[in-house]
């Protein structure tokens, strides 16, 4: 799952509560979804001004990725 926010609003309260609930829920997909051998979900949270024409979305992913 990704996600853009701003990059002034990454460290707001709101922000990082949802950004929270999101990872809980890629968490609790990945588990439901590993007892029958499906995909792990996983959270990306991207700060807008990172989007540039030299990234790929791979790259994106590795480097913001949410654990």
């Amino acid at each position: 799952m990704l996600e853009t926010k701003a990059a002034n609003q990454m460290t707001d309260s709101h922000v990082l509560a949802k950004r929270d609930a999101a990872v809980l829920w890629c968490k609790r997909a990945s588990d439901h979804t590993a007892t029958y051998g499906g995909k792990q979900w996983t959270y990306v949270f991207i700060p807008h001004d990172a989007v540039t024409d030299n990234m790929s979305l791979f790259g994106l992913a590795a480097r913001y990725r949410c654990h």
